[in-house]
C-alpha cells in the first residue's frame, strides 16, 4: 500500500510494557501494510528501551514527559506545566510531519501529543483497561474513535504468536510467574514461597521477576539448586507463555490478553495500588466468564489448595471461547478507513 497520505501516522503513548506492546503491534501491522508511522513517547519510562532502535518507524522523539497522577501540590502544578510545554514541541513535530492521524495507546507518555492533536488531526484512543484512565477520560470526547474491549467488545490487539502457538491445557508441567514489565514483590515472594515444594512435584517454573528484585530471586533458585527459568525482562515473553500451563500473574491488560489469545489458564493476583483498581476489573472480566482466577493475595496454603481442586481444562476451553483474533487488522482497517 503505497499511498503517501497513510504515511502520516503518529503513534503515541508507552511508560510501562502494557501500553508499549500496543504500540508495538499497531506498528508492525502498519509496517505489513507498507506504511511507517512516526513515534512520540518520553524519556522516562520503557519507550526509549523498546523503540530507540526500533526501524519500524520513520521517525522517533522522546520528550522529557511524565505523570500528573498521584501527584500533589508543587509537583502536580509542575507536571501539568511541563505536559503544556511539550504540547507545543509535540504540535511542532505532527507540523513537520504533516500528521493527520494520532493512535493513542495511552500512559503519560500520550499526554503531549494528543493534547496536540486536537482541532489540527484526528485522535484515534485505544484503552486497554476497565477502568478508564483520567487522561483517556478527558480526552475522549475528542477523539475520532475510542477502542475499548471490557466496555464496548472493540477488538484487542494482540501479537499473531500468541494465537498461533495456542493450546488447551490438560495438567500442570510448568508454571509461569508473571510481575509485569516492571516486577511484583508479592508475586516473586510467592513464587518463592512455593517453589521448593513445585520442584518436589516435578513441576517446572518459569519466573519473570523485574529488573529490581531479579538478582534476590535469581540468587534463592541457585542456593537451592532449582533449575528454574529466571529473567527480569524478556521482549520475546511469547515463548514462554506457551510453555506453561499455569500462569500467576498482575492483571494488566495486554498481559491478561496474550494469556486469553494462547489459552493459557491464570490465577490473577491484581496490583492493588492500580489507578481505579483496574487490574482487578480487568481479571473480574474473564472470572466471571469461568476462564481465570483471580485472588487479593494468595499465600502458600491456599495456593497449593487452589493447585490441587483447579481445572485447567476447564479454563482453558473458557479462553478459546472469547473470540480475539484478528483485532489488530480490525483496529487499523478502520483507523485508516475514517
Amino acid at each position: 500500500m503505497k499511498n503517501e497520505k497513510l504515511n502520516n501516522i503518529a503513534i503515541t503513548g508507552g511508560g510501562t510494557g502494557g501500553h508499549l506492546k500496543i504500540a508495538k503491534v499497531i506498528k508492525d501491522e502498519l509496517n505489513k501494510r507498507g506504511i511507517k508511522p512516526i513515534y512520540i513517547g518520553s524519556t522516562s519510562g520503557a519507550d526509549m528501551e523498546w523503540f530507540e532502535n526500533d526501524e519500524g518507524f520513520s521517525a522517533k522523539y522522546f520528550l522529557d514527559s511524565s505523570g500528573v497522577v498521584n501527584k500533589k501540590g508543587l509537583s502536580k502544578i509542575t507536571a501539568l506545566s511541563n505536559i503544556l510545554k511539550n504540547s507545543f514541541e509535540a504540535k511542532k513535530i505532527l507540523k513537520k510531519h504533516n500528521i493527520k492521524k494520532v493512535f493513542s495507546v495511552g500512559g503519560y507518555s500520550a499526554a503531549p501529543a494528543s493534547f496536540a492533536s486536537l482541532g489540527f488531526c484526528k485522535l484515534y484512543i485505544h484503552e486497554q483497561n476497565a477502568h478508564i484512565g483520567s487522561l483517556n477520560k478527558i480526552l475522549k470526547p475528542f477523539s475520532k474513535r475510542f477502542f475499548n474491549t471490557f466496555f464496548y467488545n472493540d477488538p484487542y490487539p494482540i501479537e499473531d504468536i500468541f494465537f498461533k502457538t495456542a493450546r488447551i491445557r490438560k495438567e500442570i508441567k510448568t508454571i509461569i510467574f508473571l510481575g509485569g514489565s516492571q516486577g511484583a514483590l508479592q508475586i516473586n515472594n510467592l513464587a518463592l514461597e512455593v517453589a521448593k515444594e513445585l520442584n518436589k512435584k516435578d513441576i517446572k517454573i518459569i519466573h519473570q521477576t523485574g529488573k529490581k528484585d531479579y538478582k534476590r530471586v535469581k540468587e534463592f533458585y541457585e542456593k537451592e539448586k532449582i533449575d528454574a527459568n529466571v529473567f527480569d525482562f524478556d521482549k520475546n515473553l511469547a515463548v514462554k507463555i506457551a510453555s506453561s500451563d499455569l500462569a500467576i500473574s498482575r492483571a494488566g491488560a495486554s498481559t491478561l490478553f496474550e494469556l486469553t489469545a494462547n489459552k493459557l489458564p491464570a490465577i490473577f493476583i491484581p496490583y492493588p495500588y492500580a489507578a481505579g483498581d483496574h487490574q482487578y476489573y480487568n481479571a473480574k472480566w474473564l472470572a466471571d466468564k469461568n476462564a481465570a482466577i483471580v485472588k487479593r493475595n494468595v499465600e502458600k496454603k491456599e495456593f497449593f489448595k487452589i493447585l490441587n481442586n483447579i481445572n485447567i481444562e476447564v479454563l482453558s476451553k473458557n479462553l478459546d471461547k472469547i473470540k480475539l483474533q484478528n483485532g489488530v487488522e480490525k483496529i487499523v482497517d478502520e483507523m485508516l478507513r475514517n
